[in-house]
């Protein structure tokens, strides 16, 4: 390669001492998030467009009033894995999330290995949740569009992607106000789909479960299918983890943020769920496209299902756009901090944003709407599994033996009783995905172990180098008690 100097960034201890210094001397954000709007922004990055396209999923796999499980296993899962993410971000409060957590438990042993392997599997599993929004795009364009060919489709996939890509190239200082417009559509969108559902409910619909679904070995197949679509509608109850520097009192506000926003949308996604089925026999439910579109226009008509398809459709190019936008600065801010490759740590000369991994994640979500629904959620679940949620697990483990002088302004309860309850609950997630996601998700690990080598031989760290272990966090805490 004519380029590896500039392609594989050198993490000389120099650039370790630099990288640390900036980061000291760079102004920090205002911690001005309160819990209210914490939560807010969680049960926001939660909803998207998620249930308004897996409804008739979950409904499918879980024989229709059976799906109500579903949503209650996956609100159990999120919460136990939910306690993780409040000690670490708690105990941790910086932007950077599970990056930070695997950076300061693995680097006794792996060096940067674990926050490698992070961002090298958040360039696949990011794009792909902005995949399942572009092809819920394309899902819900169908109720204008309902003669559309598979290869129609596709074309219009990849031109809303292009369309995204060309929003974001430009220089892009907050999306506080596009939040605030995505938040007011999806409010009404949900609202209005909700309301229509329960202004003709039949309670008989709703209860109407088939005889076979009683058999335990379907029950449970299907339970894993439906877990893995309902945990997918869960995420983003971590957002808070992830502007940390923002929190007033993380150590108060974080944990109750993660908590109360599950609960709430657990509670929005049961009562949405029941209504949609019982206005709608689940069996028509399971095979809808747009279901939202579907129940409105029964019991409202025509033209209020146009309008709440309309509220659909920006809210799912808005969730896309924000989704990029966040995502492009996962690689940008790790090769800035020389954790990856350098060309994802480059800004435009122009625009000054980060080009590159905005270019290269775009591709990826293009690539993903080429494929369905489910087997798209089964991949970014199955990516995500290994070497996040089960990793931070683990890093909760490490950190407490190797840091147990580091502050905790929240202790996981009951610990390690959720940890464990959230490693069984991922790990029987990856063993529901289909062999295929397995498969993939096991390669790109794989290829990213021979992408940090290549890395870390050229850039002399470790195993070919030094490990320079720097416990950032306590030594802000030593610094903070010799100031004061």
């Amino acid at each position: 390669m004519s380029d590896s100097s500039s392609t594989w960034q050198q993490a000389s201890p120099q650039a370790d001492s630099s990288a640390a210094s900036a980061s000291q001397d760079a102004p920090h954000f205002k911690r001005s998030v309160g819990l209210m709007p914490a939560i807010a922004v969680n049960m926001i990055q939660i909803c998207g467009v998620g249930p308004f396209i897996t409804i008739p999923a979950i409904v499918a796999v879980l024989n229709g009033p059976l799906a109500v499980i579903g949503w209650i296993c996956g609100a159990v899962l999120a919460m136990a894995d939910g306690l993780v993410w409040a000690e670490l971000g708690a105990a941790m409060p910086g932007a950077g999330g599970t990056y930070l957590y695997l950076r300061e438990a693995f680097q006794y042993r792996t060096g940067k290995l674990m926050p490698f392997l992070f961002v090298w599997t958040a360039m696949l599993s990011i794009p792909l949740i902005m995949s399942t929004g572009i092809i819920g795009f394309v899902q819900y364009l169908g109720f204008f569009l309902p003669n559309l060919q598979p290869w129609q489709s596709h074309a219009i996939g990849i031109v809303v992607v292009a369309l995204v890509v060309l929003s974001l190239y430009r220089r892009i200082e907050s999306i506080r106000t596009l939040s605030t417009a995505l938040w007011i559509v999806m409010v009404l969108a949900v609202g209005l789909t909700t309301a229509a559902a329960y202004s003709d409910f039949h309670l008989s619909l709703a209860m109407a479960v088939p005889p076979e679904s009683a058999t335990i070995g379907k029950f449970f197949t299907g339970l894993g299918a439906g877990l893995i679509i309902a945990i997918y509608d869960y995420a983003g109850y971590n957002t808070t983890a992830y502007m940390g520097d923002e929190l007033k009192n993380p150590g108060h506000v974080m944990p109750r943020s993660i908590i109360v926003s599950i609960i709430a949308m657990m509670v929005f996604y049961l009562a949405m769920n029941i209504g949609v089925i019982g206005t709608v026999p689940w069996q028509e439910v399971a095979k809808s496209t747009s279901v939202a579109s579907l129940v409105v226009e029964r019991n409202w008509g025509h033209t209020a299902a146009g309008i709440v398809t309309v509220l659909i459709l920006i809210a799912a190019f808005a969730s896309v756009f924000a989704g990029l936008l966040g995502g492009s600065r996962v690689p940008f801010y790790a090769a800035r901090d020389g954790v990856f490759l350098a060309a994802f740590g480059k800004l435009h000369p122009k625009h000054n944003f980060p080009h590159v991994a905005l270019l290269v994640m775009g591709v990826v979500t293009a690539a993903g709407t080429f494929f369905d629904l489910t087997t798209v959620i089964n991949m970014l679940v199955a990516v995500a599994v290994l070497l996040q949620s089960v990793a931070q697990i683990a890093a909760l483990t490490v950190l407490r033996r190797r840091q147990p002088d580091l502050k905790r302004p929240y202790r996981q309860w009951l610990y390690p009783v959720p940890s464990f309850v959230a490693l069984v609950g991922w790990l029987y997630v990856f063993y529901a995905t289909d062999h295929q996601s397995q498969v993939w998700s096991t390669a790109w690990i794989a290829l990213g172990v021979v992408a940090f080598l290549i890395w870390a031989r050229i850039a002399r760290a470790w195993p070919f180098g030094p490990k320079h272990v720097r416990e950032v966090f306590l030594e802000r805490q030593r610094q903070g008690n010799d100031d004061a």
